[in-house]
């Protein structure tokens, strides 16, 4: 074993520990350390028994652990814990030395903490890193931004313990301050938006179509070898065979109130302050919300009665109009979440490589897909595409799913189950694709109230207008902004 490490690691939970035994995989030495010391030596002596490992006992001995420059990697929880360990680390490094946050931070903190390291000398990096526990051991996806001086220096470790797919590392540098950790985000949000779509198909084959779990396991099986192919397709017709104790799916015994750790919600935010329609994925996050409610909607389904259930069509046929609408959702889902990063490239000033982060998202990630490739192709073909949906491929396809996707959200609508995240990806499209929306109504209304103005179509762009709508209100008009 050398004597000092390559790198160092702070944080071995789940995520820490199976990225450690990555790094060593791959021929480095890592030194690592816990606040809670003991998991220190139960993982020397467990998992990392025999190999290339340093174990250490506070943040002095992990730093004099390590080769110059330095690289320490926090993988804790986000927020305050990150800004107590930068301040903990400072006073032991020296100028050069790298920190690394790989947890799932808010680029917001990663754009301060990227200015605060580098004013002491050192350099940071916020990373996303996403695949999970598997992931973190055979192969992550992993999204790197920050003090862009520090890439040469972890550029081998990160990319050797990448998932590779034909031999390409999942990942590649990002840009400059806060933008992995914006990638990371924009990635779990359609993470949220892509696992709401395949529930709420579920749901139909389920409660529209009454098929069994083992129905819908040979679904979204097939679907997996189609246009659908994809990790959660994937896991989904895994989960749907999978028996309990008793011989019966088991997802039929989960209770129907779903988690989150705040990503989602995070990517909405940064839409919303952003001005970027992320609506698909919104509301996904708004469906996990409603999902927690749980016994209030115990509740209201005793009180409110509503439609029921009562399919009288061709069931296979649906199906396939399901898949449609799952596939058009979907590229809408990418769509969105690549405006929302183009939006933020204007704002923050990055210069992002759109086909290299789906080249990141292929392999090791929650979303990796079949049609991540397209993606890339398509920013190849023109990198200053607007939108995924004009690229020539994407067009054609969205166009395709129309009649299927509209069948599923008019079946949908009156047999009432709700589909908010799939019809919520065919508003946005059918908006998008309208050379005229009723706005003009409603700046009408605006100006009515509080004479906030409003343009004209015989007019130029730029110039505002106010009228007296009843008569008596006068000719002030308000300031013209907008949030």
């Amino acid at each position: 074993m050398k004597k000092l490490a390559d790198i160092g690691l702070i944080g071995l939970a789940v995520m820490g520990e199976n990225l450690v035994l990555n790094m060593e995989s791959k021929g480095y030495t890592v030194a690592v350390y816990n606040r809670t010391v003991e998991k220190v030596d139960a993982f020397v002596n467990g998992r990392g028994a025999g190999k290339n490992f340093i174990g250490t006992h506070s943040i002095e001995e992990l730093i004099a652990s390590l080769e110059r420059p330095r690289k320490v990697m926090m993988l804790v929880k986000a927020g305050k814990p990150v800004d107590d360990f930068i301040e903990l680390l400072l006073p032991h490094l020296e100028e050069g030395d790298i920190i690394i946050d790989g947890g799932n931070s808010l680029y917001t903190d990663t754009n301060r903490r990227v200015a605060y390291v580098e004013s002491k000398g050192l350099l940071y990096v916020g990373t996303g890193v996403s695949g999970g526990e598997e992931g973190a051991l055979k192969g992550p996806s992993m999204m790197p931004g920050g003090s862009p001086a520090a890439w040469p220096y972890v550029k081998g470790i990160f990319q050797s313990i990448a998932a590779k797919v034909d031999g390409e590392p999942c990942c590649d540098w990002v840009g400059e301050g806060g933008a992995g950790h914006f990638v990371k985000m924009v990635h779990n949000g359609i993470e949220y938006g892509d696992m709401q779509i395949i529930t709420e198909a579920y749901q139909l084959m389920k409660d529209l179509l009454g098929m069994s779990a083992d129905e819908q396991h040979e679904v979204f099986k097939k679907w997996n070898t189609e246009e659908l192919n994809s990790y959660l397709i994937e896991i989904t017709a895994d989960i749907l065979a999978y028996k309990d104790e008793n011989g019966n799916a088991l997802v039929d015994s989960i209770l129907d109130t779903a988690g989150q750790k705040g990503t989602g919600k995070w990517t909405v935010d940064s839409a919303l302050e952003l001005g970027i329609p992320l609506t698909l994925i919104a509301e996904s996050v708004f469906s996990r919300c409603l999902s927690a409610q749980k016994e209030f909607r115990v509740e209201v389904s005793k009180q409110i009665t509503g439609t029921k259930a009562n399919f009288k069509g061709d069931k296979q046929k649906f199906v396939d109009d399901l898949k449609m609408a799952l596939y058009g959702a979907k590229i809408i889902s990418y769509a969105q979440g690549y405006n929302l990063m183009m939006e933020a490239a204007k704002e923050y000033k990055w210069n992002l490589n759109y086909g290299g982060i789906a080249l990141m998202w292929r392999g090791g990630c929650i979303i990796r897909s079949a049609f991540l490739g397209d993606i890339k192709k398509a920013f190849d073909k023109n990198p200053s595409l607007p939108s995924l949906i004009l690229d020539s491929f994407f067009k054609e396809k969205i166009e395709q799913t129309q009649d299927g996707w509209r069948q599923v959200i008019a079946q949908a609508v009156l047999n009432g189950v709700p589909v908010p995240a799939l019809a919520a990806a065919l508003n946005y499209f059918d908006g998008l694709r309208s050379d005229r929306l009723p706005a003009n109504l409603l700046q009408a209304q605006r100006d009515y109230f509080g004479a906030h103005t409003y343009e004209r179509i015989d007019k130029p762009r730029g110039q505002f207008f106010h009228t007296n709508w009843t008569g008596h209100g006068g000719d002030t008009a308000s300031s013209t902004y907008n949030v």
